[in-house]
């Protein structure tokens, strides 16, 4: 059944709107973005962070070409409220509001997966995107392949500049991707720390999107999206992504919208403590379901979970999984 496969816990988080709070490293990140594309683009870019996270599976999927069959509709994946309302995946899903009224913006949001349990993985983050579209006869072009290299073009130029107005003078490259909204599909990695980073995907949005979302043949453009928390984990120096939901105040108080990108200063060095768990496992079992069921018990004093060890007896098979619980600000 499709019907609520998820915790209480997890409907108090889409409360808690941190990008409306200003001090905040998610929200000072996101208006660092904003002014940038404010800077280069003046009166072009319209921007949106108050959407409601309760979105029509429609929105979700459908009308972004994601197959009826893609892992990501799963139970597993997705916070379903019936089965045709979500909690949003991804901010794409307001793309169709936002295309049927305006040529240029930018859009932030919480978003919501069941995930991996670790310091990079939360069942609630955050992105920003932006998408811009033109007609070809606006730029005096004839095909739509003409359109699409255009759209790439400036694409690239505009998140380069953007990387480095966050991140500094850094290395990039620019390898494939695959989206089912866009084609072609791009993302972006940096050099960070000695490795290489992927800070953001794009592409120009597939033509039956933008009729989908009610636009004409003949408009074209590009898209973009990032993960906020992932960018702030660099810039802040922010090393687990439970802390930016913490409320004490020797978080909160260490950064501000005057201080810009401060970095972030640890408070607590608590020891872990760990506890293994095994279990018979069955044949439809799904690890995302299993990682659910520890955050709603352990909540946020679960800092990561690892399989450790697997066999298989007379046909059947454990799973034994070991269980790290640290606070942020207490000894346990």
């Amino acid at each position: 059944t499709t019907e609520d496969n998820f915790d209480p816990k997890i409907l108090e988080l889409t409360q808690r709107k941190l990008l409306l709070k200003p001090h905040h490293p998610l929200s000072i990140l996101k208006q660092k973005i904003y002014e940038f594309f404010h800077r280069n683009y003046p009166n072009t870019f319209t921007t949106e962070d108050n959407f409601d996270p309760k979105v029509p599976v429609k929105n979700n999927f459908d009308l972004l070409l994601i197959p009826e069959n893609h892992p990501s509709r799963s139970l597993s994946d997705t916070y379903y409220f019936d089965p045709d309302t979500v909690l949003r995946t991804h901010t794409t899903a307001h793309d169709f509001y936002m295309l049927s009224k305006y040529n240029a913006f930018l859009l932030a949001g919480d978003v919501y997966r069941r995930d991996e349990i670790d310091a990079k993985h939360y069942p609630a983050f955050h992105q920003l995107e932006g998408g811009r579209v033109w007609k070809l006869s606006e730029l005096g072009l004839s095909t739509y392949e003409q359109g699409t290299k255009y759209a790439v073009e400036e694409l690239k130029t505009t998140l380069e500049s953007l990387a480095k107005e966050v991140f500094g003078n850094v290395e990039m490259r620019w390898n494939e991707e695959y989206f089912p909204f866009t084609d072609p599909s791009l993302e972006l990695e940096i050099r960070w720390m000695d490795d290489w980073l992927e800070i953001l995907g794009c592409g120009a949005y597939k033509k039956q999107v933008l009729l989908n979302a009610g636009r004409d043949e003949e408009t074209f453009g590009w898209a973009f999206g990032l993960g906020l928390e992932r960018w702030a984990m660099k810039v802040f120096e922010i090393p687990d992504i439970r802390l930016f939901w913490t409320e004490d105040e020797r978080f909160t108080t260490q950064f501000s919208a005057e201080k810009g990108f401060s970095k972030f200063t640890p408070y607590s060095r608590y020891p872990v403590c760990y506890k293994d768990i095994s279990f018979w496992v069955p044949e439809s079992f799904a690890e995302n379901d299993f990682f659910e069921v520890v955050r709603n018990v352990g909540g946020d004093l679960v800092e990561k979970v690892d399989k450790i060890d697997c066999f298989t007896k007379n046909g059947r098979t454990s799973y034994c999984y070991r269980i790290n619980y640290r606070s942020m600000d207490r000894s346990l």
